[in-house]
């Protein structure tokens, strides 16, 4: 479950798509993917995302593609690809195992979204990653993940400190801020 929940975390893509994805969607340095849930639901057009693979991602993914058993990626015990039935079944074992509750994979995806914020990038660059427009962003965000983080407020109130300090310092130098 190690490279799934790798490919969750540092994708922020769904289940499915995940474990659809093949060999040939991995370059060595990007994963290019068509999100199936924009198809299902009649998108006005389908998403397509490229990925940039980070590095313990990539470690990862170079250290499967050592020894491909399928074209798809993401492979089973057996070396087959998952059913979405069992994939959820053995995550759901998984989940109990390290007594984490009422967690699904798909949570990874707002995990993700998460994350990517708590780093410092905009809701522009996490909705190109994730394949979300930037309203599902924003409300995934301002909703069920962030509760007003103390590393943002800590984060705003230094960029905010830091900020003054330079106008300070331009306005003794008589000189404007470009920024």
């Amino acid at each position: 479950m190690h490279l799934p929940l790798l490919l969750g975390l540092w994708t922020g893509q769904r289940q499915g798509d995940l474990l659809g994805v093949t060999w040939s969607a991995y370059d060595g340095s990007h994963i290019r993917l068509r999100q199936s849930k924009s198809v299902r639901v009649k998108a006005r057009r389908p998403i397509y995302v490229t990925i940039p693979v980070g590095a313990p991602l990539k470690v990862a993914l170079d250290e499967a593609a050592k020894v491909k058993r399928s074209p798809t990626i993401v492979l089973n015990s057996e070396g087959s690809p998952w059913t979405p039935d069992g994939f959820r079944a053995s995550w759901g074992k998984a989940c109990k195992r390290a007594k984490i509750e009422e967690v699904t994979f798909n949570d990874l995806r707002g995990t993700a979204v998460t994350r990517l914020a708590l780093v410092g990038c905009s809701e522009a660059e996490i909705a190109t990653l994730t394949g979300h427009s930037l309203r599902d962003v924003r409300s995934i965000l301002d909703a069920h993940y962030l509760d007003r983080d103390l590393a943002l407020a800590e984060s705003a109130i230094r960029k905010l400190e830091l900020g003054y300090a330079r106008m300070s310092i331009e306005a003794k130098n008589g000189t404007e801020s470009t920024k």
